[in-house]
């Protein structure tokens, strides 16, 4: 028998389920605890080779834990991977039903790779730190402001602020306490941290939204950050390398503690330096700083060993 996969469009209130190949059987249930508990019972009798869920901001992780949790292989993709799918199949119309069909049809066809999903735990850091990281754009936006605000306003603007920094107190003890707890993370800080130019909202950060870091190869760590470099070439034309994709916050926090290494790191500040003498401009040379930067952290967790500064040259 061809093995059969399903597709879960996930929406705020329902949950639409299709099979590939197509037998005309689909499912509709609300988005609830009784309505995992009808999608649970109906993929168990299907069977499925693998079960794909497109990553909708965060309305996935619930039904994707509840069926990872009873052992069925789950799999979170990528919207733009299944846009460009449908895209290369000419498929136009959208309806939540069809979208459901296209998952599992993408499934079939595509095969793609299954990662597990993050734990209770990790999940919890990543809302923390992405809490902060809203308070942070809040806080910012209010400041900038209130130097054009006019008069009346500017005092609803400095009590906001006062707010938004009192909160943003409050977010970092909740990431202190949250880490506190796991022995594991400590000592994942304590290594990061080391490296001149990493500190806590960085490493913070790579803990949430970078788990696997320190059991990936160099190569796959730059990819999954999004600092790997991409081949751009047709025919005898031959085009500058890009990076694209990978994971936004972790890469704008990378540059961020690449740009505090160039000046405190002297490995990345050596390394930046013989790069732009070598003529590379110096977007290229920054962002192969980052590739640097992260390929070390990944080797420094997967090592357990903290950061030693390189001997100064004779």
């Amino acid at each position: 028998m061809t093995a059969r996969w399903v597709g879960i469009d996930v929406a705020k209130a329902e949950l639409e389920v299709a099979v590939w190949p197509p037998s005309g059987e689909h499912l509709s249930v609300p988005y609830d605890e009784a309505g995992c508990d009808t999608l649970l019972a109906a993929v168990r009798a299907w069977q499925p080779a693998g079960i794909v869920v497109e990553a909708t901001g965060g309305l996935e992780v619930r039904v994707g834990s509840v069926l990872a949790a009873a052992g069925l292989p789950v799999i979170v993709l990528n919207p733009r991977q299944v846009r460009d799918f449908a895209r290369g199949l000419g498929h136009l119309a959208k309806t939540d039903r069809l979208d459901a069909q296209l998952l599992a049809e993408v499934g079939a066809k595509v095969q793609p790779v299954r990662r597990p999903l993050p734990d209770e735990a990790t999940r919890e850091l990543q809302a923390l730190v992405a809490r902060r990281r809203q308070l942070m754009e809040m806080l910012t936006a209010e400041k900038n402001r209130l130097g054009s605000a006019v008069r009346q306003i500017q005092p609803q603007i400095r009590k906001h602020i006062r707010w938004l920094e009192a909160q943003l107190q409050q977010s970092d003890r909740d990431l202190d306490g949250a880490l506190r707890h796991s022995p594991v993370w400590q000592e994942h800080l304590e290594l990061l941290q080391s490296v001149p130019g990493v500190g806590p909202v960085v490493s913070r950060t790579l803990l949430a939204y970078v788990p696997e870091l320190g059991t990936l190869t160099r190569k796959t760590a730059a990819a999954l950050v999004g600092v790997a470099p991409f081949n751009r070439d047709s025919g005898t034309w031959r085009g500058t390398r890009h990076i694209a994709g990978g994971r936004a916050p972790v890469r704008a926090q990378l540059y961020m503690a690449t740009l505090a290494g160039l000046r405190c790191n002297p490995l990345l500040r050596a390394f930046y330096a013989r790069l732009v003498a070598a003529g590379k401009p110096r977007r290229v040379a920054m962002v192969a700083c980052m590739r640097k930067l992260i390929t070390l952290l990944n080797a420094i967790l997967k090592h357990r060993q903290k950061w030693v500064a390189p001997p100064a040259p004779c």
